[in-house]
């Protein structure tokens, strides 16, 4: 079974005016409902787990009814970080997961063959992320706003969502993150500190994530809308 845990728990501080970004309109529908959308057309996943805040539940409800997504298992709270709403959502997963695939909801550009690449590469061998590379210089700054020098951007790249893992590997992973009491920016990071290795899915297609008001003016235009 691959399971999709789709994170949409975030303060949402920088959309500002208390305002969550998972469930302002893009479009015809709300920015989360774009991903649970791919996710539930997708043949690759088998059962979907929606991670939102507290005070979100009743409306994720109401968008999960309103859109038909029938592969929705459980709408769990999240927790004060990402780290925490993607462990919360893993304790709700099917126990015949093998593959579980970890997304953030701000992502609304998602698509389903980005979605079949990256378990493809899970099921091969192991941990795989989306991302692209960096096309612009970057410059190194170490201290306030001079630059100390030019980094090879050939060796970055920007990695994005969708994430997948062997389930177990990812449960390993965080619990060593939690007995350590670490903080990751990203669950992928959590199976680096493990010394387990990380294949990047390189997506040609913009995958932009929600942010600031703006961005959703610019999600709008990727979609067609």
């Amino acid at each position: 079974m691959v399971t999709a845990i789709i994170v949409a728990a975030g303060k949402s501080e920088r959309m500002g005016g208390g305002a969550d970004k998972a469930f302002l309109n893009l479009g015809s529908r709300p920015v989360v409902a774009w991903s649970l959308l791919a996710f539930e057309k997708s043949a690759d996943i088998d059962s979907i787990i929606l991670v939102v805040r507290k005070d979100q539940l009743t409306a994720a409800k109401a968008v999960a009814r309103m859109f038909g997504i029938s592969k929705l298992a459980k709408i769990v709270p999240g927790g004060a970080r990402r780290q925490d709403s993607v462990q919360a959502g893993m304790k709700e997963a099917d126990s015949d997961t093998r593959i579980v695939v970890v997304h953030d909801g701000a992502r609304p550009c998602i698509t389903q063959e980005v979605i079949s690449y990256v378990v493809k590469a899970a099921r091969r061998g192991g941990a795989a992320v989306t991302g692209c590379r960096i096309r612009d210089t970057v410059k190194i700054v170490e201290k306030g706003i001079t630059v100390t020098s030019t980094a090879d951007r050939s060796k970055y790249w920007m990695v994005q969502t969708p994430q997948a893992f062997p389930f177990s590997l990812l449960r390993k992973a965080y619990a060593a993150v939690e007995a350590e009491k670490k903080e990751v920016f990203d669950d992928a990071q959590a199976v680096e500190l493990l010394g387990e290795p990380v294949k990047i899915c390189e997506s040609e297609k913009p995958n932009l994530k929600i942010t600031t008001s703006e961005d959703l003016q610019v999600a709008a235009a990727l979609l067609k809308l």
